[in-house]
């Protein structure tokens, strides 16, 4: 048999929607070059039904993200509605073959899953549902070039975060060896991935951390809107657009470059910063309304800035209230974090909400799973955070509790795997 055929069973085949007429291509920007399918309805009946009786997907299930591609998926792909982070540690003893054999695994699966179909000896978790925007990502962190012994072609865009005041990190849920990001719309669809890929990993493996997050779901608004996170607050306002003249530069690594150390198998690549970010919900809830605001400087109800207009009006930073002080205080988490504020600093942050259970003293273990995205971290992360550091408002109700950087390649061709240029060079 083929290899499509040993390895994929079809999910959408059985729900009778593979080939379904109508079916339409859209590319989210130009400049994030990660292809999007839907399977489209048309010819089914008024039951739901398709034109041979078999029940067709919603949208939300048939949307499917192209794994082959520019960039890798999960990065301008808009946000999902279920993901999981996960970090593994090559096992004693594995090095570049066995790294080799298993990026090829992974991205076999991750190919079969994000087009709706399942491997061979599955275990039919998610056979009644689509590729429902799935998304897997991969990337390599520091200690991985060690274990190879590829040291030469680390980047230098890969050394250490600087240590900041405010940090309270777990060693054992920071870094890794290897580091995975699932996205989908449908939760047992990005379980389904997690738990194939923790079996692809077989030997050669072993997981460092896992963590879980989630966003509101498709759909679940009456038009599209900004997420919001577990303080209320609209999050992801100011994040860079793919259709900004200057978005590729900012996020993307650029081919024949050696800023920052990058080598040319990160070319279409970007760097990761993943932080676990405990907030203080009882301390934050406590505070009223315009103190909230305040601490922020943009409205809650709909995220405009204290200075007046809509969400996505620039802030005012100059304006000043009738008792002289500036309407958008000087230590607001919006005034601080504002590219302007920091020589243009930009990055593309693409968070989850979390919550692992209530502490005995009745306090919520919940926050952010903060990702962001740039093609150097020097130049995006770091310089925000540090100055974040030296006098946000909002420090006082948020623990940075785990960290890790990776290198994130650019997305494979048809016919190559997650890395292959990185470690058949």
């Amino acid at each position: 048999m083929t290899e499509n055929n040993t390895l994929e069973i079809s999910r959408r085949r059985l729900l009778g929607t593979v080939g379904a007429a109508g079916a339409a291509g859209l590319v989210i920007g130009a400049a994030g070059g990660v292809g999007v399918t839907t399977a489209g309805s048309d010819g089914g009946t008024t039951d739901g039904a398709g034109t041979d009786g078999t029940p067709l997907l919603t949208t939300v299930g048939s949307t499917e993200v192209m794994f082959h591609g520019k960039h890798q998926a999960g990065i301008t792909t808009p946000l999902q509605s279920r993901g999981h982070l996960i970090a593994f540690d090559l096992a004693p003893g594995a090095g570049r073959k066995e790294s080799m054999a298993l990026l090829r695994r992974w991205s076999v699966t991750a190919r079969a899953l994000m087009s709706g179909k399942a491997p061979a000896g599955d275990t039919g978790v998610a056979l009644d549902a689509g590729p429902s925007s799935l998304t897997v990502t991969f990337g390599f962190g520091r200690t991985f070039f060690d274990r190879t012994g590829l040291t030469a072609r680390r980047p230098s865009a890969l050394d250490p975060l600087p240590a900041f005041s405010a940090d309270a990190l777990d060693a054992r849920r920071s870094e890794g060896d290897l580091w995975v990001q699932i996205g989908a719309d449908d939760a047992l669809v990005a379980f389904h991935a997690l738990r194939a890929l923790q079996k692809d990993a077989g030997d050669a493996a072993r997981v460092r951390w896992q963590m879980n997050g989630f966003n509101r779901s498709a759909g679940a608004t009456a038009k599209p809107m900004t997420a919001r996170n577990l303080m209320g607050q609209i999050d992801g306002t100011g994040n860079p657009k793919v259709t900004d003249p200057d978005f590729d530069r900012r996020i993307f690594v650029p081919a024949g470059t050696a800023r920052g150390g990058a080598t040319e198998w990160m070319a279409g690549g970007s760097y990761a910063v993943v932080r676990r970010i405990r907030m203080l919900l009882d301390d934050w809830e406590k505070l009223p309304l315009d103190r909230q605001e305040k601490v922020i400087g943009r409205r809650k109800s709909d995220g405009a800035p204290l200075t007046g207009g809509s969400e996505t009006t620039e802030l005012d930073l100059n304006k000043r209230g009738p008792d002289g002080t500036t309407v958008i205080p000087d230590n607001a988490h919006s005034r601080i974090s504002a590219p302007e504020q920091n020589g243009g600093a930009a990055m593309l942050r693409r968070p989850w909400s979390f919550h692992d259970g209530i502490a005995p003293d009745g306090t919520p273990d919940a926050g952010l799973l903060f990702v962001c995205w740039q093609a150097d971290p020097l130049r995006g992360f770091v310089p925000v955070q540090r100055k974040l550091d030296r006098g946000d408002a909002l420090s006082a109700f948020i623990r940075h509790e785990a960290s890790g950087l990776f290198a994130v390649p650019g997305g494979p061709a048809e016919g190559e795997y997650v890395g292959q240029r990185l470690l058949e060079s």
